[in-house]
């Protein structure tokens, strides 16, 4: 099993920043995906953006330039620094962790942050 715990919601004015922290551990394999979803109220869970084990991310098209996603792979964690952030940025963020295994994919989820932008 893997357990993810997040850190560093909370709320921000429109046009400030934060930093959403995601540690994993357990039983982690080393080829992986790390990333970070949203979910606001009555809309459906959203990619934000995610990273590769070996770095390559990908990101939504309303956070790029603002977000940056990175990760410790040293640490098992992940990182999501906001800037310039909207009030449509307001929402639960979740990290995820998913790998492959013998043609499986696992997916494991975090209890999720509330992340709100005032205007």
């Amino acid at each position: 099993q893997v357990q993810l715990v997040e850190s560093g919601g909370g709320l921000v004015q429109a046009g400030g920043s934060l930093r959403l922290s995601c540690a994993a551990s357990g039983s982690i394999f080393r080829v992986n995906v790390m990333g970070w979803y949203r979910q606001a109220p009555g809309k459906q869970r959203e990619l934000v953006a995610a990273i590769t084990s070996g770095g390559r991310t990908n990101y939504a098209d309303s956070v790029k330039g603002r977000f940056t996603i990175s990760r410790d792979n040293a640490k098992n964690t992940v990182y999501l620094q906001m800037n310039s952030t909207k009030p449509e940025d307001t929402a639960v963020y979740y990290c995820n962790l998913w790998s492959m295994r013998w043609g499986s994919r696992s997916d494991y989820w975090g209890q999720g942050t509330q992340v709100t932008v005032s205007s």
